[in-house]
């Protein structure tokens, strides 16, 4: 059993595929099949995963099938599991300046340009239609804006901090003078 120190979230198993063992996985790499390119995959419970063949399949999605997963019934014990690696195993080197690795980006604050904070990034979430990150801040409820770059306006990492536009983001409407769940985070 491993456990990791830095885990980044890799994909989540879905439904067995077939009766041989395999399942199919929705991954959060830029291309699904790279997935395994990693090394083994790791579960929260310590459980380690090598990939013995690995398919295209339809959104995001792929086929796998993992050593020791060999029937049916293994594989639908496997559903809802999230596999991860550790983060020192991605390649930093291989990023465009505005692309990201969204555990990088949970914990960032955000603000607007004049300085408003609307939390901190708590998760990044894609549900087909594009990137949302949400933030969550104290006495607030969790919100999603687009992760887009007329909503994100800057990432910066040295900071600690995003810079969104609040109107782009959907969390104001530009004619509102008063937004109760955002203090003084009033009209642009």
């Amino acid at each position: 059993m491993v456990k990791l120190k830095d885990p980044v979230l890799m994909a989540s198993i879905g439904a067995a595929q077939g009766l041989r063992g395999d399942v199919r996985v929705r991954c959060f790499s830029a291309n699904p099949l790279s997935v395994g390119d990693y090394g083994h995959l790791h579960a929260e419970d310590g459980r380690s995963f090598e990939i013995l063949e690995i398919r295209p399949g339809k959104n995001n999605m792929v086929v796998i099938r993992f050593r020791g997963v060999n029937d049916r019934t293994a594989a639908e014990g496997l559903r809802g599991l999230d596999l991860y690696i550790e983060r020192e195993n991605l390649p930093d080197d291989e990023l465009d300046d505005d692309e990201y690795f969204y555990a990088d980006l949970e914990g960032l604050d955000v603000f607007d340009d004049a300085g408003n904070n609307y939390g901190a990034v708590s998760a990044v979430f894609d549900f087909g239609a594009g990137d949302l990150l949400e933030l969550k801040g104290p006495g607030r409820r969790p919100v999603l804006i687009p992760f887009n770059e007329n909503a994100v306006l800057e990432v910066d990492f040295e900071d600690g901090r995003i810079l969104i536009d609040p109107v782009a983001a959907g969390l104001i409407d530009e004619n509102d003078d008063d937004n109760p769940d955002f203090p003084g985070a009033g009209g642009a």
